[in-house]
């Protein structure tokens, strides 16, 4: 792959260390946004923001891209970085990739004739990402429960990519392993893999007899009818991106104590989460002859 010039603005530690292995395949990279950063890198900070984009051709940003729609994920960044500053930087049809770029940055990045790719959308990096937040989901739930996993009763929602990798890691540490699904063909693979399904119109039988329940649903599937039925020594940790799913409010009211557990992959395993980022990037660039 020929030598390309990056901006990496932003983000966690995944993004310092993308920078730093995207630059030591002999790349370009400038970094903006992490000042403030308890952890060293060896790339040195551009000192602003246009500095930083300009000369470059592709622009990388946090995953995800943004809590409020208009300020950049940078909580390494002494002040607020704006997505509309950083797109009128970019040139015309410049790639911009990031995680989760909803529908209000799309029309920004309209607005500002910038080309936007969700890099979470990318089946390679969604699935790959999946392992690290597996993998952290089981290190939160042997610190906080007083039981070990192997036989103990785990309920995961869902059965995407995250359920299929936590249900699979779950089953080879000797959980008992439920996963609710709606998908009548994902409840008929989970019988092949021998693991217990659950209907997620169901879901309310089987709720008290769990030690662990970890939610991956990015919607409200434990509301207050549902927490009333889970058991107060019960760990519910939940993976899904915000707003969630889980009514935290209540879950504090009744007793039951829920871990929000977010950018799992850049807090557990940053480097391997780099390199997925990397290799699904050079991925993007490579399908569209950039």
């Amino acid at each position: 792959m020929d030598s390309r010039k990056y901006a990496v603005i932003g983000g966690d530690l995944r993004n310092v260390k993308l920078a730093e292995a995207i630059n030591s395949d002999g790349n370009h990279v400038s970094l903006f946004g992490f000042k403030n950063a308890g952890f060293s890198s060896s790339l040195t900070e551009t000192e602003d923001l246009e500095t930083a984009i300009a000369g470059s051709d592709i622009v990388i940003g946090p995953l995800p891209c943004t809590n409020d729609n208009e300020i950049l994920n940078a909580p390494f960044h002494g002040s607020k970085i704006h997505i509309s500053d950083v797109f009128s930087i970019m040139k015309e049809n410049q790639l911009f990739i990031a995680g989760r770029i909803n529908e209000r940055i799309l029309q920004i990045a309209q607005a500002y004739n910038v080309r936007p790719i969700d890099i979470l959308e990318r089946e390679e990096m969604a699935v790959l990402n999946a392992i690290p937040t597996a993998e952290g989901a089981i290190q939160i739930a042997m610190e906080e429960l007083p039981i070990t996993l192997n036989g103990s009763r785990v309920l995961v929602l869902g059965y995407g990519r995250l359920g299929k990798v936590l249900a699979k890691m779950l089953s080879g540490l000797g959980s008992e392993v439920y996963v609710a699904a709606r998908k009548c063909s994902d409840i008929a693979w989970l019988k092949a893999y021998g693991i217990r399904p659950v209907y997620i119109n169901e879901l309310s039988k089987y709720l008290a007899e769990m030690d662990l329940i970890i939610n991956t649903i990015p919607s409200r599937i434990l509301d207050y009818e549902k927490l009333e039925l889970i058991g107060k020594e019960c760990l519910v940790i939940d993976l899904a991106s915000k707003p969630g799913g889980v009514d935290f409010d209540k879950a504090k009211l009744i007793g039951i104590k829920v871990i929000w557990a977010l950018s799992l992959p850049g807090k557990v395993a940053p480097v391997t989460a780099a390199n997925y980022m990397k290799q699904t990037i050079y991925n993007i660039l490579q399908e569209l002859g950039v």
